[in-house]
């Protein structure tokens, strides 16, 4: 199952991508949610190989994730690679300069189930599509209006 949509910013694609990037600060809003991080690498700059572990807890389950950045092209794409609970997920960022100052935004995640269990819940998400899409769609919309109104920290 996939959920994709696409937003435009008006910023220029070098910001944008430096926003989506800060992982530092991806796992600090994460560890606020309630959410334990923990980094696996070593790597020093940001790149494929970056690897998380994390502890959750979602609809009074404790759950256990595992995200590992596969693809990594500055200032175009990003891809990362999930685990949760047997299903696994690639997301796709990707930016494309429209303008000097405007930069399109699409969000692409990739759902397959790994195991029975997994395969129960994707049949849920698939009887609920409609709504979750919107969810989707207006979480994404969420994050581009925050990036342009500067509520995150710009190189």
């Amino acid at each position: 199952m996939k959920f994709s949509t696409r937003e435009d910013i008006g910023l220029p694609i070098e910001e944008v991508f430096a926003v989506i990037t800060d992982f530092e600060r991806l796992e600090r809003a994460a560890l606020r949610r309630g959410a334990e991080i923990t980094r696996l690498d070593t790597l020093a700059a940001p790149g494929p190989g970056m690897t998380w572990a994390g502890q959750f807890t979602f609809r009074g389950a404790p759950r256990s994730a595992r995200s590992e950045l596969t693809r990594f092209l500055p200032p175009e794409t990003l891809v990362v690679q999930t685990t949760v609970s047997g299903l696994s997920s690639i997301g796709t960022v990707d930016l494309v300069r429209l303008a000097p100052a405007r930069t399109r935004l699409a969000v692409a995640i990739d759902l397959h189930p790994q195991t029975i269990q997994a395969r129960l819940l994707l049949q849920t998400i698939r009887l609920a599509k409609g709504r979750m899409t919107e969810r989707f769609r207006t979480g994404v919309a969420r994050l581009a209006r925050d990036i342009e109104a500067g509520r995150f920290h710009r190189v």
